[in-house]
């Protein structure tokens, strides 16, 4: 994946890409420290208990996944246009999806939980399967493609659930709510649509990078605006777009509000797409008015995205089963046991979840900036892969 960096005509990399994936991948991490150093024992977005803090905290990080995976449609096209080589192209696809996969089982599941208890089928699992698929879908005229992930994103919320996950799990694997497979112990929490069409949708409009930067701008800011715009129609209506409608408050108007921003992201709903892929648009646009050292700072995530992934997990789970065994006198993997087995004196506290946060972005600075370096001059066959 990390080979997948935006590059334009001439080998040239487009600033605006990594610098809104390394934004993106520093909110991810945000999430990701919650998880293990201020875990709650309900939903972070459950707006009859969650502050306002706590909601927008993991609110805001809705916009990582769609955003990655969108990014990720881009990049393959623009690796496609360097090679003009769509077997290649497909080729590439291929190893690169059954490297993530089998990355997710064998070593993300085992960084997340602690051990090999649980295997986890999460968004690198979600992407993996995307770019299998990917790789004959990028065989299909460009208006096909363009009208496929269309057609995944805005009508997958009309598709039934399977009725039963054990008995269907190929089914369920395509399209459902989180559900686990019970023999082996496996969670699968990202199913495989519509997650195709945002990697599809963000390779069909490849060619807009390839292009005139002014329309380029033009058209990311109409697709931006016009994606909010109606996320603001459906989610008013209530009637589609969404599984879980927005009502009004007891809490008063505020959570009200809250209500009506809290939408489903697994599977993810047309209109969580709708508000995270709008922004993700406008972000593309906006972040040219950043200042350069702000661009840089963001592009040294963003250029090397799999391995930020990989090390920032592994320093979080680490760390928290440190922190927890000093503070407690045992190890404890908050986000994965039952919270009757936390430690009695366990409080959650968002404050320490953001220094831990700040802490993590500055150390993981350097060894990025450094495989950064690495990556760009390096020949080995080793680096493509992480």
């Amino acid at each position: 994946m990390s080979k997948l960096t935006a590059t334009s005509e001439g080998n040239r990399r487009l600033p605006a890409i990594d610098s809104v994936r390394g934004l993106i991948m520093l909110i991810m991490a945000l999430d990701h420290v919650r998880d293990f150093f201020s875990y709650t024992s309900y939903r972070a977005t459950d707006v009859t208990q969650a502050s306002v803090f706590l909601f927008f905290t993991r609110w805001v990080t809705h916009l990582c996944a769609p955003t990655f995976v969108f990014l990720s449609g881009i990049s393959i096209f623009l690796y496609y246009r360097k090679t003009g080589d769509l077997k290649k192209t497909s080729v590439f696809l291929l190893t690169r999806g059954l490297w993530l996969i089998a990355v997710e089982v064998l070593l993300i599941s085992f960084i997340l939980t602690q051990g090999y208890q649980l295997t986890l089928l999460e968004v690198i699992w979600a992407i993996g399967c995307s770019m299998l698929l990917l790789a004959a879908l990028i065989w299909l005229p460009r208006s096909l493609q363009l009208a496929f992930s269309l057609i995944l994103i805005f009508g997958h919320n009309a598709l039934p659930l399977v009725k039963d996950t054990s008995t269907d799990t190929l089914l369920a694997l395509l399209h459902h709510p989180p559900f686990f497979i019970s023999k082996p112990p496996i969670l699968v929490a990202y199913t495989i649509v519509p997650w195709v069409g945002v990697m599809l949708l963000g390779y069909a409009i490849g060619p807009w990078f390839t292009g005139n930067a002014q329309t380029r701008d033009k058209l990311l800011l109409r697709s931006g605006f016009s994606a909010l715009v109606l996320f603001i129609v459906l989610r008013f209506l209530n009637n589609y777009g969404d599984p879980a409608p927005w009502s009004v408050q007891e809490r008063g108007g505020l959570y009200t509000f809250l209500s009506f921003l809290n939408v489903t992201k697994s599977p993810p709903s047309l209109l969580f797409l709708s508000l995270t892929l709008g922004t993700a648009s406008l972000l593309l646009v906006f972040v040219n008015k950043l200042s350069a050292g702000v661009n840089r700072f963001f592009s040294i995530y963003g250029r090397v995205p799999f391995f930020y992934f990989i090390v920032h997990l592994a320093v979080i789970s680490l760390t928290s089963y440190v922190w927890t065994y000093l503070a407690f006198g045992r190890g404890v993997n908050l986000s994965f046991v039952n919270p009757r087995e936390w430690p009695a004196d366990y409080n959650p506290n968002l404050g320490r979840a953001y220094w831990v946060w700040l802490l993590l972005v500055g150390v993981l600075y350097f060894p990025c900036r450094w495989y950064a370096r690495y990556k760009s001059t390096s020949r080995a066959w080793w680096v493509s892969y992480l």
